[in-house]
């Protein structure tokens, strides 16, 4: 009898069970174990290259310089002007986009070009993983560089705007994070410098070459602007903002007119996301398929 029954009980599933879960558990702690060794390691590589660091607040204080520019030079005699406060105090960020493209380009490049891509490799195997790291730490510098420029870019405005004819009087509140749309076009010029660097990050992944990485980002955020200026179809010039991922990145910035636009403020940043996405896409393949 005893044996009958045991002929009939199902035999435990070895894909299902304790082991099974065990193993997941284990796979899991050693890929975070790698990601956090990967992740240390460019740290470390970072903090050795002294200028690719310096760039970090060179970057804040460019963007805070031409935003301080542009407001000190506006001008709203009786209130009659249709300026976005918002749009303006951030003008500083298409200047220090630049300094973000070069930051992210370096991260990957300077490796390739002293040979110490293939230490990394050979260290860190997983490709995808080294890719994720740099990622990672780019994103992470950048976004903290990013608040305190914008911060500051907006507390200039809230402070010079008012001297200039932008006062109450006329309709023009001062600059307040306290404002939803204010704090939308804030918090949407972080994360589009945080953007710019995973795109630039994913090019010069792919490309390799510093000088050609950083001119083919630069072309890239840049060509569509130009383009559409010299258009006289305007419905080809929709299009154009619409796909630019410079021209839709920025308008998270506009607070005014939101129907003018070609797309919503976080469509228009989500055209950016994808050009970031596939940039990295692309990086990610190149370095996976293509030796050191």
């Amino acid at each position: 009898m005893s044996q009958a029954v045991r002929a009939a009980r199902p035999e435990p599933d070895p894909g299902t069970g304790p082991a099974r879960f065990a193993g997941g558990a284990t796979t899991r702690a050693a890929a975070g174990s790698r990601f956090s060794t990967a992740l240390h390691a460019e740290w470390t590589k970072l903090r050795t290259l002294p200028g690719t660091l310096r760039l970090l607040p060179g970057a804040a204080a460019l963007t805070v310089a031409v935003s301080a520019a542009a407001v000190a030079t506006a001008t709203c005699p009786g209130g009659g002007c249709q300026t976005d406060q918002a749009k303006l105090s951030l003008s500083g960020v298409q200047a220090g986009q630049a300094v973000v493209v070069v930051i992210a380009v370096l991260v990957i490049s300077g490796e390739y070009s002293n040979g110490m891509i293939r230490v990394t490799l050979a260290a860190m195997p997983r490709r995808i993983t080294v890719l994720a790291a740099k990622a990672t730490l780019v994103a992470g510098l950048v976004l903290a560089v990013s608040a305190v420029a914008v911060l500051a870019s907006v507390l200039v405005g809230r402070l010079l705007l008012p001297g200039h004819g932008f006062t109450t009087a006329p309709g023009y509140p001062p600059l307040s994070l306290a404002n939803g749309s204010v704090l939308r076009a804030a918090c949407g010029s972080v994360l589009y410098l945080t953007l710019i660097a995973l795109l630039s990050l994913g090019i010069a992944t792919a490309v390799r070459e510093a000088a050609v990485a950083i001119g083919l980002v630069l072309g890239l955020l840049y060509v569509f602007p130009v383009v559409t200026s010299v258009m006289t179809n305007q419905h080809w010039q929709r299009h154009m903002e619409q796909i630019g991922p410079m021209t839709a990145g920025l308008d998270i910035q506009t607070t005014t007119n939101l129907s003018s636009l070609p797309l919503t403020p976080w469509q228009g940043l989500g055209v950016l996301a994808a050009w970031a996405a596939g940039a990295l896409l692309l990086g990610a393949l190149v370095l996976h398929f293509r030796d050191a």
